[in-house]
């Protein structure tokens, strides 16, 4: 290993040859086994580097300040708070629709067609004429 790849390493890696890819440790140590300068300042460097790092405390945010950035956040609106002014009325539109197409299709199947000639059918709904009509109480059904 060369002292310059050596260094890239310490700069990548830290100075602490455990944390190194492990194809990379064995030559590393060799260099720094055979009293290599540049290697030793290197690492001295990158032992510095890590020192620093490791000693540095995180300040903790103010609450209210965390707070603070959250609420002045601008929030998306959602599909369904974007699309209210129109879902509303056009739902109401939609129900009216409905009913009314209800309305007519009971009103059609109960009205008796108009008896143009005397093979015409009568209603669904009318069973004056019926042989048999079904029902559904078990009392007034026959055994």
């Amino acid at each position: 290993m060369k002292p310059e790849r050596f260094a890239h390493l310490a700069d990548a890696y830290g100075a602490s040859l455990h944390r190194w890819p492990l194809a990379e440790q064995a030559p590393a140590q060799a260099l720094l086994d055979s009293g290599n300068v540049h290697a030793r300042e290197a690492l001295r460097e990158a032992s510095w580097l890590d020192g620093q790092l490791d000693s540095h405390q995180l300040a903790f945010a103010d609450p209210a300040l965390a707070r603070q950035i959250r609420e002045s956040a601008p929030r998306r609106a959602s599909f369904w708070s974007r699309y209210a002014h129109w879902l509303s009325p056009a739902g109401l539109v939609g129900a009216g629709i409905a009913g009314i197409a209800a309305g007519v299709l009971v009103a059609s199947l109960s009205v008796p067609l108009p008896m143009l000639s005397s093979d015409v059918l009568p209603s669904v709904f009318d069973q004056g004429d019926a042989d048999v009509v079904f029902t559904v109480n078990a009392e007034e059904t026959e055994q």
